[in-house]
């Protein structure tokens, strides 16, 4: 069955009443989608494509339930197609198989009729399952069209990719959502909703029709078997019982969200840092892979110029093992509150990967002969160690003037402080032991 997505503007007859609520309100026209206006308006992409009388291969990109398997269905109907829908979850190789014989049956039939083959979660396929569909949509045998909530520049081959147009779908604004509710009860598919549970089901569904369609079927049943004309916002929280999850814990939101509290920590706005901490944790994240984030964070972003931030990620991912949740997350919001207001640097990651790039590119250079270890006496004989200038034997424990990095190199200044936090400080030792060791050099 497909995925619901939206709602229709008539009454289902009663023949349906036992389908899913979701199918009962399922657009059977363009006009009746709700959402997506940026591309089905007067004059957008997708609206003009309907109405050319041509279907072309394209990608639905977009979060779950904003209507990308009813946007292609309803491109079938449009184009009296005959329409081929593939899991990717669940199909393979077979399944592509016998699609193709079905298109070929469909062209070369007495009706000459075209088909849409339609691939749901296309992601999910490996490059050798999405490459088998590039001869038949090169010949033209049928028009592919891909839904995805990945982002396709990673997740589907560039090749299919460049063969498809591919359309960015939107999560449904408060207003759309507020339109199927509508649409349910002008069916009479649910009782009375109070403006605060209208209010909290619109959060709970969070742009996704097709969570809200389902929610509105359970609360419906619940209703009906308590015998409540009238949902209020005490009952649904009842009903419904743990908050429902905000996103997808694997999907692309997921990664939006932590770079924006990663962002957010960066920009020294602890507000900003602690609201994407808590829709994290709203959405279901795992504290554990929280704490992670703050380390590396600590280190990134803040480094020299206040030491005691990755320290005070490491303390906060300890207590939180100890404590366990909710008790630990409030450690972990301190630590997010602290790394927002620390003093920022980037100076030591900048200068890891500045090293890791002359590494790569870089010969193998020998270490020098006084920088060498001489554990036996063969080794001194060849002078390995020879000439090495122990510091803590010179004035204020630094040979002023001794070379440390490969013969023939120059320095490279991997390492630039910044002039905030610790590093101030740490800026100005180094200037001073740099000047003493070019006084050093030109002494000598």
């Amino acid at each position: 069955m497909a995925k619901p997505t939206s709602a229709a503007v008539t009454a289902a007859p009663s023949s349906t009443l036992h389908q899913p609520l979701a199918e009962r309100l399922r657009p059977r026209t363009l006009s009746d989608v709700i959402g997506q206006q940026h591309l089905l308006g007067e004059g957008l992409p997708l609206r003009i494509a309907f109405e050319s009388g041509r279907p072309h291969s394209c990608i639905l990109w977009g979060p779950p339930g904003v209507g990308k398997t009813t946007i292609a269905r309803l491109m079938a109907d449009a184009f009296d197609a005959q329409f081929i829908a593939i899991s990717a979850v669940l199909g393979g190789v077979k399944d592509i198989r016998e699609a193709v014989e079905r298109a070929l049956i469909a062209r070369d039939g007495l009706m000459a009729q075209s088909t849409i083959v339609f691939v749901d979660e296309v992601h999910r396929f490996n490059k050798s399952q999405q490459d088998a569909f590039l001869p038949h949509v090169e010949s033209g045998l049928f028009t592919f069209i891909g839904a995805t909530t990945e982002n396709p520049s990673f997740e589907v081959n560039s090749a299919l990719l460049s063969r498809a147009a591919v359309y960015v779908l939107k999560p449904l604004t408060e207003d759309d959502l507020r339109q199927i509710v509508t649409r349910a009860q002008a069916i009479q598919a649910v009782p009375a909703i109070e403006k605060a549970a209208e209010d909290r089901l619109v959060a709970y569904a969070d742009g996704d029709a097709r969570r809200l369609l389902n929610t509105l079927e359970t609360l419906s049943v619940a209703a009906s078997t308590e015998k409540r004309h009238t949902i209020d916002d005490e009952w649904l929280l009842r009903v419904l019982g743990e908050r429902l999850r905000r996103y997808d814990k694997g999907g692309e939101q997921f990664y939006d969200t932590i770079s924006a509290l990663h962002k957010s920590v960066r920009g020294s706005d602890p507000d900003a840092a602690l609201y994407w901490f808590m829709r994290m944790l709203d959405g279901g994240a795992d504290p554990r892979y929280m704490a992670r984030r703050l380390i590396r964070m600590a280190s990134e972003d803040i480094g020299l110029a206040d030491p005691r931030a990755l320290r005070m990620a490491l303390d906060a991912a300890e207590v939180y093992e100890r404590l366990g949740s909710p008790e630990g997350e409030l450690t972990l919001a301190q630590c997010v509150i602290y790394l927002a207001m620390a003093p920022k640097s980037n100076a030591a990651y900048a200068a890891f990967n500045a090293a890791k790039a002359w590494i790569a590119k870089d010969g193998t250079r020998p270490v020098p002969m006084h920088l060498r270890n001489a554990p036996t006496r063969l080794m001194k004989e060849l002078d390995y160690g020879k000439g090495y200038r122990y510091a803590h034997d010179e004035a204020d424990g630094f040979a002023a003037g001794e070379r440390y990095l490969p013969d023939g190199m120059a320095d490279p200044g991997f390492y630039q402080p910044v002039p905030r936090g610790l590093e101030l400080r740490i800026g100005e030792k180094l200037r001073e032991l740099r000047e003493r060791n070019r006084a050093a050099e030109e002494g000598g």
